[in-house]
């Protein structure tokens, strides 16, 4: 695999996405559906996931690639795979909250080696470079030209006065209760994978999720986190999230900082 390309591709792809789900979210209104599963698609989810797979697939023609509204079309999976989320945090998008990103991740052998994170409406872009360190974007967001880039790092995390960053709309008592477990400084919510993206940026040093969700929906920011010396593990026996699962479903996780000191289940 071609990593230097595989980072212009998935940048560009997220950022042709972006502007198409802005072009969407800015209008008077827009179609919502209720998926067989009963969660929301719009049509910016489907005019992202149309977007993405038709540069992916041009790029790179022998790669599988799976996205979340193109799913059960996919059997298994392959070793080297791209998986997609054309717009993650749904909810947040209906409710135009602005915590909704766009997510693509390579990965390889049940690990996620490179991924872009971009949230549109925050005007943040998150990707691991070619050499696999993560980055943060600033500026202009051309296509054809690579901003200002900062380097992101992990917090170094201070066990008795801890940030703990949680889901805004799947929050539950089970995930307060495993919160309480530890010394919390501070507490901040967030939508989508951006939650990755605060602790991979140093902004958060522990995000546990004890809840549904799909490899789709992490791989990206799994793959910023691991970039930036993070760690995502599973929730039962802290052993690293992989990948390439039969339906694509994940445990309950928690992303942390070297450093944390977890809690056993």
């Amino acid at each position: 695999m071609d990593y230097e390309q595989f980072e212009d591709v998935a940048r560009r792809a997220a950022l042709e996405a972006g502007a198409r789900i802005m072009e969407i979210y800015q209008a008077d209104d827009f179609e919502v559906r209720v998926k067989s599963d009963h969660s929301p698609v719009t049509e910016a989810d489907e005019a992202a996931d149309d977007l993405i797979s038709r540069i992916l697939k041009t790029a790179f023609p022998d790669i599988l690639v799976v996205t979340e509204e193109q799913a059960d079309s996919h059997g298994e999976s392959a070793d080297r795979f791209i998986i997609v989320d054309p717009l993650d945090g749904t909810k947040e998008f209906i409710r135009r909250r602005g915590d909704f990103t766009v997510n693509i991740a390579l990965v390889e052998h049940g690990a996620p080696v490179r991924g872009v994170v971009y949230a549109p409406a925050r005007g943040r872009l998150f990707y691991t470079r070619a050499d696999g360190t993560s980055v943060e974007e600033t500026g202009l967001f051309e296509l054809g030209s690579v901003g200002p880039v900062r380097p992101m790092r992990v917090s170094s995390p201070d066990n008795t006065a801890l940030v703990v960053v949680a889901s805004k709309s799947h929050r539950d008592q089970a995930t307060d209760d495993y919160i309480d477990r530890y010394a919390v400084k501070d507490m901040t919510s967030a939508g989508s994978s951006l939650k990755f993206c605060l602790v991979a940026n140093g902004e958060a040093d522990l995000y546990p999720r004890l809840g549904r969700t799909m490899e789709w929906d992490t791989a990206a920011g799994d793959a910023v986190v691991r970039g930036a010396g993070g760690q995502v593990v599973r929730f039962d026996d802290h052993m690293p999230l992989t990948y390439g699962k039969p339906g694509y479903e994940n445990p309950f996780f928690i992303v942390h900082a070297p450093g944390v000191e977890l809690k056993a289940d």
